[in-house]
């Protein structure tokens, strides 16, 4: 492969955003220390690269500040905005963040069979990179729903939440992430989030099958004693093994009428995911009374950002490209 040096530093991030999409998938949880390496060997391959256009007194050296202002001052506050307004998870702004500061300009690599990316740059924005990996996010991210409705569908799971959630057995949401789709009355988007349903387990000491198995019992809020460390919902953590919350006997903190101690799980610890205590209930009752539930995968945005930014760099822009074949440019 034949490419500037900068291009070639750059390229360390498709590896590191190949780990971040996997762990992103399997666990919900990337480490923040994962980030500020990435912006650093961003600023490094920035630097070099403008080192090598000194004096940046020609036309192309004007047209490359350009780019670099709108990937630093636009692309990436757009990161933080859409985290501040809820649109993007944390670690998916740092994500956006770290991909605007390592890649501004359009890269170039040569293969012996090939030039890539293979779409040109004039066909693509005005040679942003980092805001073509951007809208290759977007339309990858769009597709998503589409296939989750046409794999529910080729089963015969035809309900109004087909785009957005699947069927699973009730027994396996213990182990999963996403968020519950349904209710006992009916389909909803606003259910209970199964990492929220963790904490509140871990909160109480009870593992998932006591709670389905002796919910006459567990309903009471007299029946909460101690309890834990909710932790942060991820599957593989655990809390009843470390020393208790509160320890104020069986009827600590019971109030009357507080079904499943919700209220006072909320108080205690907070509106886990933004549970609050009637969605807990809802949630936990929907979860004993029925044997499969509707569940969305919740797709980490960093699995589509993975993927757009493979695109990006072996492609290119893909909205551009359905652009001229529609012959819209």
């Amino acid at each position: 492969m034949i490419a500037s040096g900068p291009d070639l530093l750059r390229l360390v991030v498709v590896p590191v955003f190949a780990w971040a999409a996997y762990r992103d998938v399997r666990t919900r949880r990337l480490p923040n220390r994962l980030w500020p390496p990435l912006i650093a060997l961003g600023l490094l391959a920035l630097a070099w690269e403008s080192w090598t256009r000194l004096p940046l007194a020609g036309v192309n050296d004007r047209l490359f500040l350009v780019q670099v202002a709108i990937s630093l001052f636009f692309v990436a506050p757009l990161g933080y905005l859409f985290w501040r307004i809820g649109g993007f998870g944390g670690a998916d702004a740092k994500a956006l963040i770290s991909l605007a500061v390592v890649y501004p300009t359009y890269p170039a690599y040569w293969l012996p069979v090939a030039w890539l990316p293979t779409l040109p740059v004039v066909m693509s924005n005005v040679g942003v990179f980092s805001l073509t990996i951007l809208t290759n996010t977007v339309l990858v991210g769009l597709a998503y729903p589409i296939a989750l409705a046409l794999g529910n569908l080729l089963s015969g799971r035809i309900s109004p939440v087909m785009f957005l959630a699947r069927p699973v057995p009730v027994e396996s949401v213990i182990t999963r992430h996403g968020r519950l789709f349904e209710t006992r009355s009916g389909y909803t988007r606003g259910g209970l989030d199964l990492d929220a349903l963790r904490m509140y387990l871990r909160w109480r000491g009870l593992s998932f099958e006591e709670l389905v198995d002796r919910p006459e019992e567990l309903r009471e809020p007299e029946s909460v004693g101690e309890t834990y460390d909710p932790t942060d919902g991820a599957v593989s953590a655990r809390s009843t093994d470390g020393p208790a919350v509160t320890d104020g006997g069986r009827s600590a903190g019971a109030e009357a009428g507080d079904d499943w101690a919700a209220q006072r799980f909320r108080e205690e610890v907070g509106p886990a995911y933004g549970t609050t205590p009637e969605s807990l209930r809802e949630g936990i009752e929907t979860l004993i009374e029925r044997d499969r539930v509707w569940v969305s995968p919740g797709l980490p945005f960093v699995v589509p950002m993975f993927v757009g930014l493979v695109v990006a760099v072996v492609y290119g822009d893909l909205l551009f490209a359905a652009m001229r074949l529609l012959g819209l440019v």
